[in-house]
């Protein structure tokens, strides 16, 4: 058995969404991590061993966008897949707000090394 895999979702809880406003932002960012993910082969092969494994999603918080952006760069520095969700702009937060970061899929203990001081939503 391979080692545990996951994407993390981290949400901002500065922009105060509605839980489904999250739900749906949270949607959009593990389809992109997804979509990117089968779009290299390295990444192919460890989103499809994700998706064997059960397609673990984790959904953490922060409370800027500075801290988002943070967590992006250190996870791309990290060759981690990463996907930000600018909002449209048509219901709670305006035209081209980041909401949601995706990381992964990756193993767990990769992703961990950039996100395990978050705390769950």
């Amino acid at each position: 058995m391979s080692a545990p895999h996951k994407m993390v979702l981290i949400v901002r809880m500065d922009l105060n969404m509605s839980q489904g406003k999250i739900a749906s932002q949270c949607a959009h960012a593990a389809l992109a991590c997804y979509l990117r993910g089968t779009r290299s082969i390295f990444n192919y092969f460890l989103t499809k061993e994700w998706l064997l494994l059960g397609q673990a999603k984790v959904v953490l918080k922060v409370n800027s966008e500075t801290e988002l952006v943070s967590l992006a760069e250190k996870a791309e520095r990290a060759g981690l897949i990463t996907c930000p969700v600018m909002d449209a702009g048509r219901t709670q937060v305006g035209m081209g707000t980041v909401t949601v970061l995706g990381i992964g899929p990756a193993p767990s203990s990769k992703i961990d090394t950039v996100t395990s001081h978050l705390r769950l939503l």
